[in-house]
């Protein structure tokens, strides 16, 4: 159970990460298509942060505490955190390229929690992946 509790919380970090530089990217591009982008990255970020007080419960379900400062996520993230204002097309390849990676921590974390035999928690990041794989779409897709 310790390797399922290690794994959430890395994973609970790199998903307030990702949801904080979709955030910050809403809050921040700029150009002639700036509504399009708002729009495109205020969904990502909205239905991300819509997603953290479960994955929260999930981890306090294991019995364990759950991470709760910049500090301890910056820690446990694997999410680069921004610290510029990027180009509008670097703020899509670089929310893409982090969707991606949100991906494969979360099939990771969901095969440790199908072999401790916690399929709800499994169920929840089967949902979250699939919520990333429809964001990486919309991010492909308006790079095309």
């Amino acid at each position: 159970m310790d390797e399922l509790v290690k794994a959430m919380k890395i994973a609970f970090s790199s998903e307030f990460s990702y949801y904080l530089k979709a955030h910050f990217f809403h809050w921040n591009v700029e150009g002639p298509d700036f509504s399009q982008y708002h729009d495109l990255f205020g969904k990502i970020y909205e239905e991300v942060y819509g997603s953290i007080d479960a994955f929260a419960e999930n981890i306090r379900k294991l019995g364990a505490y759950t991470p709760g400062s910049y500090t301890r996520f910056s820690i446990l993230s694997i999410i680069d955190e921004e610290v510029k204002v990027p180009p509008k097309d670097v703020m899509v390849t670089e929310l893409l390229r982090d969707g991606e990676v949100m991906v494969d921590l979360l099939r990771k974390v969901f095969q440790i929690a199908e072999s401790a035999g916690e399929h709800g928690i499994s169920d929840f990041l089967a949902a979250r992946m699939d919520a990333h794989q429809k964001h990486n779409w919309m991010l492909r897709s308006s790079l095309k």
